[in-house]
């Protein structure tokens, strides 16, 4: 059985990527379906307890919130212990809690304030998951390889996370209520088994043992002299901003706008999915014909135009096309940022620096979504679109010359950001 496997699982991925990114690929694909099983049954799960929608948006809330409480604590252990095995002990403790919480269903005594505190201990435990993967992908893959890697990441975790899991996890729910919380523990159960068939992964160079405030101070003295990975982080977390003030509008907009149902809304969040798939697989193609650079500035000009489309448009079918160009453009411009900071960023202090460039993504995207309902409620649903075309064109201009800085910040050496 373990040479089938691993039959399937060489096709799967390039041998120039290597066979220990095989397993944490593998692993990682079965972890986002779980992901996203949960993503359409915990709400349903929260929605068949309470119809409060303070409750609803709690559940959500309570999950994002370990990343501000925790991001750089997470980043700081990442770059202090063996990574791989941080990956497999919080990937079981997850297992764990939704097996605790089947359990609960199943024996009727799962309540709202249950369900919450499974909500913090997920997000808790996907904080240190998604930062100890990102930096394992960096010491498995040659750094030349790193974009093709986090491509393959980027295209499974959508098809896995946006377009299998969700309808799953809405179907097994329908069929018995602990079923997903116990399907996405099996995932779980699955992802530990093949990560841990990663070799031995060396550790991060270090120097001295010291407290741990002192080595989180450390990331980000890092990251605020380092210029190019600098600005690359201000940029996600000011286009966050942007993005998050629309999409936190999205669902009023497909159905009061756009006149969809909720089968519709489904259909548009999907379109987005499968340009994310798109993105996925051409992207080698496009890094071979294109400059990181442009691909950089033509995801800009893609994302300010896709507010600009349905801020103007009332065709579900114009929204659907245009949020599937986006969708290719997420999957490029996140595994092309990805990739600058992997190969500019030193791996002792790589955890760190990414959990404080993900603090400033969710909390950008979290100021945004506060952003887009009072600009929604204030002005109507469509001001948010123009808000965000508005704020994305000004930091298109704002920052087009940058990325030839941007993408080779692997070239600024440690002399240069002392």
């Amino acid at each position: 059985m373990r040479g089938v496997l691993a039959r399937f699982v060489a096709r799967l991925s390039p041998p120039r990527l290597g066979r220990d990114f095989r397993w944490l690929w593998s692993g990682s694909s079965l972890a986002n379906l779980g992901d996203g099983i949960m993503l359409s049954a915990a709400p349903l799960l929260v929605a068949s307890l309470t119809r409060d929608p303070l409750a609803v948006a709690a559940a959500v809330f309570l999950q994002q919130l370990p990343w501000l409480l925790l991001g750089t604590l997470a980043g700081a252990l990442v770059d202090r212990t063996d990574r791989r095995r941080l990956l497999l002990v919080v990937e079981t403790l997850r297992a764990l809690v939704l097996t605790g919480l089947a359990v609960s269903v199943v024996t009727d005594v799962v309540s709202l304030p249950v369900v919450l505190t499974v909500a913090f201990l997920l997000g808790t435990a996907e904080t240190f998951a998604d930062n100890a993967s990102t930096t394992l992908v960096a010491s498995l893959v040659p750094k030349a390889h790193l974009g093709l890697a986090n491509a393959r990441l980027f295209g499974t975790r959508t098809l896995a996370n946006q377009l299998a899991g969700p309808p799953l996890g809405a179907i097994l729910f329908g069929t018995a209520v602990a079923l997903p919380f116990a399907g996405t523990a099996v995932c779980l159960v699955l992802t530990v088994a093949l990560v841990s068939r990663i070799g031995t992964v060396p550790p991060p160079e270090r120097t001295e043992q010291r407290r741990m405030r002192q080595e989180i101070a450390e990331g980000l003295r890092w990251l605020a002299a380092h210029p190019p990975v600098r600005t690359l982080a201000i940029t996600i977390a000011l286009f966050n901003v942007t993005f998050g003030a629309a999409m936190a509008v999205y669902v009023l907009y497909a159905t009061e706008i756009l006149g969809l149902g909720e089968r519709g809304y489904g259909v548009l969040i999907a379109a987005g999915a499968v340009g994310g798939l798109v993105g996925a697989t051409t992207y080698g193609w496009l890094q071979d014909r294109f400059s990181l650079a442009t691909l950089m500035r033509a995801g800009l000009v893609v994302e300010t135009v896709t507010h600009l489309v349905l801020a103007l448009t009332r065709s579900g079918w114009v929204a659907g096309a245009m949020m599937m160009v986006f969708g290719v453009h997420a999957v490029v411009w996140g595994t092309t940022a990805t990739t600058v900071r992997q190969r500019a960023v030193p791996s002792a202090l790589l955890g760190r620096v990414t959990s404080v460039y993900m603090l400033g993504a969710v909390g950008g995207a979290a100021a945004g979504s506060l952003v887009g309902g009072v600009i929604a409620q204030a002005f109507g649903i469509l001001a948010p679109y123009w808000f965000g075309f508005v704020g994305s064109l000004v930091l298109t201009v704002v920052l087009w010359r940058t990325f030839d800085r941007i993408v080779h910040a692997a070239e600024v050496g440690p002399e240069d950001v002392d």
